[in-house]
């Protein structure tokens, strides 16, 4: 700014100059000494087109800068805008992450209130009280493993039947109260373990209500379509889980009296009977939800035999379970937590990475496994699968089945992102958008392929009605005036009364009349059977599994 200002007093200063100048040239102008060719016109021309040519600069380049003083300032106050925004949405993901910070430190010290405060289990001898808890030390041990009478606990308030069960140990008749009320199976879980100590023996219960788990009868039978046998098969898992929970909020003394060496055998030889079952597993074992693994090995985590099998091969079924949702807190009861980023590789390399997120988000190794590129990998073989099946590659049926796993694995991705809070990192818009084309692809080519219902035809004209002479008197009494109605359902019509059809023409021409339609139903159809309005017979579905 000052040395604009200098400037334009220099610039001010011109015209003084030129009267000194006009002066000095009029004294020696004066002195006739010399004789000069030039005018005072001219040069005085000449430096006021300099004054005016500085003066021009002068004034452009003032406004370049009032120019670049604007911009600067509408430049600042963007920038202030923008660091506004952004401020207030680093506080908004602060707000939000504050959140579910303080709902997940709720969640643990919920978590750890009651793991640490556990059912109260009631301790005494068998002179203290004739409705005795688990026996406090070995002397009133049966040795078969069983405890005497256990106490009626209070817990147990929404299902009271399970203590009669449970103390009569009656492991057939617990499966079928658990079959009859599967539709609250949170709550049988929650008072299955209190139920439990009702029952004089409860590691034993339990290990009776796994008799039938492979059944004798059909051993090679395809037991994945039989509701009844999966649906049992996931009771025998559910009462093992709620016996740990039991477990864990017993003492050594206590828990050594429910955990005897004979319990402790008994459940080791019915593993030992089903590990040579565990090799012919196929789909169930591919898709990591094989029941018969995760029977397995919670049996193992259960009743603390697992340093009575191999490591490698406990190692080698956790894969089979990868997808149920107990495989990690299965996994930390056997005691592979160290064993676990070899785990997560295997599933890793056979296409379950999905699997390998929640597992490395479970044990705490996203750095080591990061879950995003994970799901990418996943996503990018779901695709390359699909484009191989292009129009000019398979056919309609391979494609279609294509873009059903390419579905699938989208959905899962999405799923997984939301569980593990990922959508800063992966966006899930565009998983959402390709979700949608290809249900509406499948939707389409679903109407498509749908068969037309037939129609009932019904006749064009109206049913002519006649009096019926015979019945006048019975007539009188109908209500509605009408006389008798044809009994065809189709009558004929009359074409002998229209004159346009008269003529020896139109009675050689005139075809002769069809004869009348009759429909037969069935007595089943009439009964209501297995039949729809159109004729279709209907078969009924195979019961859905009960859990």
């Amino acid at each position: 700014m000052e040395d604009t200002r200098s400037v334009a007093s220099l610039m001010d200063s011109t015209s003084s100059k030129i009267q000194q100048l006009q002066k000095a040239f009029a004294e020696l102008e004066s002195q006739r000494a010399v004789t000069l060719n030039l005018k005072w016109k001219e040069i005085e021309e000449h430096f006021h087109g300099l004054e005016r040519s500085l003066k021009r600069r002068f004034h452009e380049l003032e406004d370049q800068e009032k120019e670049y003083e604007t911009k600067t300032r509408k430049a600042q106050e963007l920038l202030e805008k923008k660091k506004a925004a952004v401020e207030a949405k680093e506080k908004v993901s602060l707000e939000r992450l504050q959140k579910k910070r303080d709902a997940a430190v709720f969640a643990i010290n919920s978590a750890l209130v009651k793991y640490n405060n556990p059912p109260p289990i009631t301790i005494t001898s068998a002179e203290d009280s004739p409705n005795n808890a688990f026996v406090a030390d070995g002397t009133d041990e049966n040795p078969d493993g069983t405890v005497q009478e256990a106490e009626i606990s209070p817990e147990v308030k929404a299902y009271p039947q399970l203590l009669k069960l449970c103390g009569d140990m009656d492991s057939a008749g617990l499966h079928k109260f658990v079959s009859d009320n599967r539709k609250n199976l949170a709550s049988l879980k929650e008072e299955i373990p209190a139920a439990f100590k009702a029952a004089a023996n409860p590691a034993s219960l339990v290990l009776d209500s796994l008799e039938g788990f492979y059944p004798v009868e059909a051993p090679n039978g395809d037991g994945k379509k039989d509701g009844n046998l999966l649906g049992m098969r996931r009771t025998c898992i559910m009462l093992m889980e709620c016996l740990s929970v039991l477990l864990s909020g017993l003492d050594g003394n206590s828990l050594g009296a429910v955990l005897s060496e004979s319990v402790k055998q008994r459940a080791k030889s019915i593993a030992e009977g089903w590990s040579p079952l565990l090799g012919s597993l196929e789909m169930d074992a591919c898709n990591g939800n094989s029941l018969e693994a995760h029977a397995f090995l919670q049996l193992l985590a259960t009743f603390g035999i697992v340093s009575g099998f191999e490591e490698d091969g406990i190692l080698k079924l956790i894969p089979m379970v990868s997808r149920r949702r107990q495989a990690a807190a299965l996994c930390r009861s056997l005691g592979l937590s160290e064993k676990m980023p070899g785990v997560i590789e295997v599933l890793m390399n056979s296409g379950k990475q999905i699997d390998a997120v929640n597992l490395a988000f479970a044990f705490e190794l996203t750095e080591q496994f990061p879950p995003v590129e994970l799901l990418k990998s996943y996503l990018t073989e779901a695709k390359r699968s699909s484009s191989q099946g292009g129009p000019g590659n398979a056919s309609p049926a391979v494609q279609d089945e294509f873009n059903e796993r390419e579905l699938t694995g989208l959905k899962a991705v999405a799923k997984c992102v939301e569980e593990h809070n990922l959508e800063e990192q992966y966006p899930v818009e565009p998983l959402q958008k390709r979700i949608l084309q290809l249900e509406k692809a499948k939707a389409e080519k679903k109407r498509a392929t749908e068969p037309t219902k037939p129609q009932t035809k019904r006749p064009r004209g109206a049913q002519p009605r006649v009096p019926d002479n015979h019945n006048h008197n019975n007539n009188n009494n109908n209500k509605t005036g009408y006389g008798r109605v044809i009994p065809e359902r189709y009558p004929q019509y009359v074409y002998d009364n229209r004159p346009f059809l008269s003529g020896p023409i139109m009675a050689a021409q005139a075809p002769p009349p069809p004869p009348p339609q009759t429909y037969t139903f069935s007595p089943a159809a009439a009964a209501h059977g297995n039949f729809y309005g159109n004729c279709y017979q209907y078969q009924a579905p195979p019961p859905p599994y009960f859990h």
